[in-house]
């Protein structure tokens, strides 16, 4: 199977069971929202080392805030609501408490399971924290320097998919670079879903295990072009450089949407092929087959 010169490789995205939050972070104007949002998304990656995986959903315009000032919407993902809560938390009162401006909402007031989020981060007032109930939900303010900061006495989790990835190889680094900025920017504003990397794209894909004992995952030699002739390369003969992009999702049909979408903006001149990574079917019980991805595509 094809997308125009490109191979669609026969293969499967292995992904796996997370929880997610959703915060809806406001602030005065554009400039003061994108510091808070680089600050509260900064080192979070992949949970491999960070403490969450985090990134912007969608931009949201003022008539779709609960304060009606500019937003965005950030999914935050972890491996169980307590880790998820306890990141999501120190992440707020570090990076957007310390922003000017801003206040935090709960982006999933209907999730059953809830966290503590402003019942935590109020001691920062010192005593001076007001809380405030309003049709129902309660909020606290906290005293700062440009006046106070509002935020939500609980977060409510969800269950999500996390690990949805294609990888690309390219003939050229310039071919690669192009494609995969292309598919970062296809998926940017796609309600439900995150590319939490660099840009929305990987360089250093890993493998897990290594040959140190210490570490759990290490650099996936089968896609450095650097080690052909030295481990079983995956790279075809054509391919000069690799990247990946991983999906973060709300759900399995977000996550496949999000791939379906990918492979579409990723195909085309210079790129070689597009496959993903999987672990044998071990790590994960979710799997995006490719091809099966296209087929059950309207736009295919």
């Amino acid at each position: 199977m094809h997308i125009g010169p490109t191979l669609i490789l026969d293969t499967y995205a292995e992904a796996f069971g997370m929880r997610h939050a959703r915060l809806v972070v406001t602030a005065e104007d554009e400039y003061w929202l994108d510091a808070a949002v680089r600050e509260y998304c900064g080192y979070s990656a992949s949970v491999i080392a960070c403490d969450l995986e985090a990134g912007v959903e969608r931009h949201l315009p003022a008539e779709e805030t609960p304060d009606g000032r500019t937003g965005a919407a950030l999914l935050s993902f972890g491996f169980s609501a307590d880790a998820l809560g306890s990141a999501v938390r120190n992440r707020a009162g570090q990076c957007l408490m310390t922003c000017p401006t801003t206040a935090v909402y709960d982006g999933l007031p209907d999730a059953a399971e809830r966290v503590p989020l402003g019942r935590h981060v109020r001691f920062f007032g010192d005593g001076f924290q007001k809380s405030k109930i309003v049709a129902g939900t309660r909020y606290w303010r906290i005293p700062v320097m440009d006046g106070e900061f509002l935020m939500q006495d609980t977060l409510g989790v969800a269950k999500g998919v996390a690990g949805g990835n294609i990888i690309l190889q390219a003939a050229t680094p310039e071919a690669g670079l192009a494609a995969a900025r292309r598919g970062a920017e296809a998926i940017a504003e796609l309600p439900g879903v995150i590319a939490p990397f660099p840009g929305g794209v990987v360089r250093s894909g890993s493998k897990v295990g290594s040959r140190y004992k210490a570490l759990k995952a290490s650099t996936s030699d089968a896609y450095c072009p650097t080690l052909r002739g030295r481990v079983e390369s995956q790279l075809l003969p054509e391919a000069n450089c690799a990247y990946e992009i991983v999906l973060d999702g709300v759900s399995e049909e977000a996550v496949a949407h999000g791939m379906r979408v990918l492979l579409q903006a990723v195909a085309g001149e210079g790129v070689v092929a597009i496959g993903a990574g999987n672990y044998g079917g071990k790590l994960g019980k979710y799997h995006f087959h490719l091809r099966q991805l296209l087929a059950d595509s309207e736009t295919y």
